[in-house]
């Protein structure tokens, strides 16, 4: 393992694990494919995308799950995501490295990454910088589908609290969805009392649970 003490950063081959939370940024198992079953999946996407569908994130890491969604969205849609520290673009280029067969998009978004806003393939991304817990009250957008996809909620609660997942519901337009690959029981209830109908989904890799869940 090498690390890059400026950053935070250590690195499994082209994997980041960040210092901070002692978390790798995507699964060991493979990261593309998670995202597609957690994320994609778990929000029933491609299906239910539509010119102006407003995908929503806490957590944007190495960008890997806008690369999915970019890599299956056919019409232009919007992805907004919060990032307390986010990365350099050298260094989402070593762990873009990771997935070949997104090299394309991924090189969009590294060319768009210091602008207020980018297009990777059909999607207009923008990351909003800082403590999700002080951004995301004063967000005036309305999330159709939400990445829940924080460090582990054992090592990053900041991005799970209760206030933060009420936050998440008040953003969330009406048949709104979340996703997420922790079926933690404090997060499916804080989740539930935004107002989400919770139900927990087989998980990847041998994990049992993920949770997904829908505004009614």
């Amino acid at each position: 393992m090498t690390h890059d003490d400026q950053s935070g950063l250590d690195w499994r081959g082209a994997i980041p694990v960040s210092r901070r939370f002692d978390d790798p940024y995507f699964s060991l198992a493979g990261g593309l494919e998670e995202t597609r079953h957690v994320f994609l999946a778990g929000n029933d996407l491609p299906a239910r995308l539509r010119p102006g569908f407003h995908v929503a994130e806490t957590g944007f890491g190495t960008g890997l799950n806008l690369l999915a969604l970019a890599q299956v969205a056919t019409v232009p849609v919007h992805f907004t995501s919060f990032e307390a520290f986010p990365m350099t673009v050298e260094e989402l280029a070593r762990a873009h490295a990771a997935f070949p067969e997104l090299a394309a998009l991924a090189a969009e978004l590294r060319a768009g990454w210091d602008a207020p806003s980018f297009r990777v393939g059909q999607v207009t991304a923008e990351i909003v910088t800082g403590d999700a817990r002080e951004t995301l009250p004063t967000w005036e957008g309305r999330a159709d589908a939400w990445f829940l996809d924080g460090f582990s909620p054992a090592k990053n609660p900041e991005l799970w609290s209760d206030a933060l997942m009420a936050e998440v519901g008040r953003h969330t337009a009406p048949g709104g969805s979340f996703a997420t690959y922790t079926a933690a029981g404090h997060v499916r209830r804080a989740l539930a009392a935004a107002g989400f109908a919770v139900e927990r989904a087989p998980g990847f890799a041998g994990k049992r649970h993920m949770s997904r869940g829908i505004k009614p």
